[in-house]
């Protein structure tokens, strides 16, 4: 391989491990203790940063909720069911 295409592979496998690192990276947020509109109290809690994936959540299967210590339960991929 000549140096111009080594350095193109570089920056390329640079790059996509970067993408796959923001993609899964998972800021803590706490949610404060409120009462919902029929009078229920919800403890407050930490979940992860809303975004528009389900892959970096505590509950997804293969991850585990550092505070609580539960491991993941929810399948990753959208399941459909046919009738």
């Amino acid at each position: 391989m000549n140096m111009k295409k080594l350095s193109t592979l570089a920056i390329l496998l640079a790059f996509t491990i970067n993408l796959l690192s923001i993609g899964t990276a998972a800021a803590a947020v706490r949610v404060k203790s409120y009462y919902t509109k029929k009078g229920t109290y919800v403890q407050s809690y930490v979940r992860t940063s809303p975004n528009y994936t389900k892959i970096n959540n505590y509950s997804t299967k293969g991850n585990y909720n550092p505070y609580t210590g539960k491991k993941g339960y929810v399948s990753p991929v959208k399941t459909y069911k046919f009738r």
